[in-house]
């Protein structure tokens, strides 16, 4: 089975997360930024969700972290919590 590790950022709106995608796109580091502004709990690490498999996520979650491109910023991806910017940084077969 499948296995991933992400980080994330969780905000209220969708304008919020463009924002804060916008800055690490210009360079601010997204563990700073997850600290700041998530309204996650994993926001105080970093946004770091550890390992977890296909399935444990909510399936907008999942679909983004099982399928899209490993070390880039995806997002804004609206689930029932809010809006994400999601970090996939590892995924195995």
């Amino acid at each position: 089975m499948a296995h991933a590790s992400a980080r994330h950022i969780l905000v209220k709106t969708e304008g919020e997360c463009e924002k804060l995608k916008k800055r690490i796109e210009d360079g601010e580091k997204f563990e700073k930024l997850a600290a700041e502004f998530s309204k996650c709990p994993s926001g105080q690490s970093g946004g770091d969700l550890g390992i977890f498999g296909p399935g444990q996520m909510v399936r907008e979650f999942d679909e983004v972290v099982f399928s899209q491109e490993v070390g880039k910023v995806h997002g804004p991806v609206q689930t029932q919590f809010g809006y994400h910017l999601i970090e996939i940084t590892m995924r195995d077969a």
